[in-house]
């Protein structure tokens, strides 16, 4: 049988970096990092309360 005496976490570590899968993983990786960005650009940005111009006074003289 097979080594299962790692925590199931190190196990899927393990099992993600050897060769085959790795090249899935990196490719998998890249296109999520792809999505987020996509997904990121078209949100819109939240519109800021417009205060309108400042007043500008008159010097008292």
């Amino acid at each position: 049988m097979t080594d299962d005496t790692g925590s199931p976490f190190k196990r899927a570590i393990r099992w993600a970096t050897t060769p085959p899968q790795a090249w899935g993983v990196y490719l998998l990786a890249i296109v999520l990092v792809w999505l987020l960005s996509f997904y990121a650009g078209t949100l819109k940005p939240k519109k800021t309360p417009e205060s309108g111009p400042s007043t500008v006074t008159a010097p008292r003289s």
